[in-house]
């Protein structure tokens, strides 16, 4: 799907507040209200618009951040390892790499006591090899 200039308006403005009154959107566009909203439900349906989210305020967010840099042991893919990660519920991501790590899993949790346990749990996965730990110090910045 071709996105025009409305459509970036649009999707800038919900990426600054995904909660936005839709008059407040159709401002922002310069469009009708029923016309932004039509064009919000294309752009659902095309599957551009996957999900509106909240950003927590920092007092809410997770203590610690990491990433697990997890390679493989011979054989095994992501489809064998992932759906166990699936399950934890601190972890909130896993991405498959090109390179010498395999898959990069994004765990938010409430301390370094927690995160060494979600570690050992990763670990101890049938087809992980190595599982390291990176802990983020701060989010320069992020876009969604």
């Amino acid at each position: 799907m071709v996105l025009d200039e409305k459509d970036r308006i649009l999707i800038a403005a919900l990426r600054r507040n995904a909660r936005e009154s839709l008059v407040g959107l159709a401002r922002s566009v310069g469009l009708s209200r029923s016309a932004t909203q039509e064009r919000m439900r294309r752009l659902e349906r095309e599957g551009v618009i996957k999900a509106y989210t909240v950003e927590l305020a920092s007092r809410h967010d997770p203590a610690v951040r990491a990433m697990i840099a997890v390679t493989f042991e011979p054989g095994f893919r992501c489809k064998q390892v992932v759906p166990r990660l699936a399950g934890i519920p601190e972890v909130v991501a896993c991405h498959s790499l090109t390179g010498s790590i395999d898959l990069m899993v994004n765990v938010s949790c409430d301390s370094n006591a927690t995160l060494n346990r979600i570690r050992d749990m990763v670990a101890s996965v049938e087809g992980v090899a190595t599982a390291t730990t990176h802990i983020v110090l701060a989010t320069e910045w992020a876009r969604d």
